[in-house]
């Protein structure tokens, strides 16, 4: 048995030797559709998902079309379900096309930072000495830095625009991400079958390939799907203080940002845009969790 650690947060899941087999994974399955939690999480997020993607087919008018005169209409207005914005413009239709930028900046930055980062976590840990050094204490000196001071000074020094918040939250989620993959893969290494395929003759990609990766994979998503929650966290507080996306683009930070003053005269619409982030982020962990769980085979 692998026991999968990280150096700030502890064990993370465990991880069987025959974690690549079909019946191990339908036992993961299995248990997850045991769990309340996780179907509610991910009919939750389905249904956000969903909602962005056809919000042009859904919405009731354009996210970026308002009037003076039908500013801050409180929910349940007629015509305005939930209300209407500093502009006027129908809040029903700006969080749901804001969700599609809020899911686009919590996914994106994940799924680069799992391909390089998981890439340069695998090979450090499988080859060791000097490549590993190279590789973790590059992470370290990235690690030295609070994730949210990262992030802002990288937006801050590139300027604001989707693009380089992107990238700045690509960085920002690399070195975790190295550590968990580096530490799985350094424990993976020195098992049997892996020394076994090495003393055949197999070279190192061909056992990454066919017998490290298929063992790492699981545990190594299981932790990313964690940081999508950090991520949307993230790109909404760097979107919040003008460095994410720009005005009039639907984005749930910046709404919230534009209906901060907002706040005494009509709460509830102020708090919507960060009513969503709560929910979001908060499905990821717990379908994160849900997910650490069922990939424990001790439960």
């Amino acid at each position: 048995m692998i026991v999968m650690t990280d150096e700030r947060h502890g064990p993370v899941v465990e991880v069987p030797p025959a974690a690549a087999s079909h019946g191990y994974w339908r036992g993961v399955f299995s248990r997850l559709a045991k769990d309340k939690t996780a179907i509610g999480c991910t009919v939750i997020l389905t249904a956000i998902v969903l909602a962005a993607v056809f919000a042009p087919l859904i919405a009731p008018s354009d996210p970026s079309v308002g009037s003076v005169l039908k500013r801050l209409k409180p929910v349940g207005e007629p015509g305005f379900l939930l209300g209407s914005d500093e502009l006027g413009r129908d809040m029903l239709t700006r969080l749901l096309y804001g969700g599609r930028m809020s899911l686009i900046t919590g996914i994106v930055p994940v799924a680069l930072a799992l391909i390089i980062g998981g890439g340069l976590g695998t090979l450090a840990g499988y080859m060791g000495g000097w490549i590993n050094s190279i590789v973790m204490r590059t992470t370290d000196v990235i690690f030295a830095f609070p994730s949210v001071l990262m992030a802002v000074a990288i937006s801050g020094a590139l300027g604001a625009g989707l693009e380089n918040m992107l990238l700045a939250l690509t960085i920002v989620l690399i070195p975790p991400i190295v550590r968990i993959s580096e530490s799985v893969t350094t424990q993976v290494r020195s098992l049997d079958f892996v020394e076994a395929a090495r003393a055949s003759g197999a070279g190192s990609l061909t056992i990454i390939r066919a017998h490290v990766l298929g063992n790492i994979l699981g545990p190594i998503f299981v932790y990313s799907t964690s940081l999508l929650s950090v991520s949307i966290i993230l790109a909404s507080g760097l979107s919040f203080i003008g460095l994410g996306a720009k005005p009039p683009t639907p984005e749930w930070g910046l709404m919230l940002n534009a209906l901060r003053t907002a706040i005494y005269s009509q709460p509830i619409i102020a708090a919507l845009p960060g009513v969503m982030i709560f929910i979001v982020s908060l499905s990821f962990n717990l379908l994160s969790d849900s997910l650490r769980s069922a990939m424990d085979v001790q439960r």
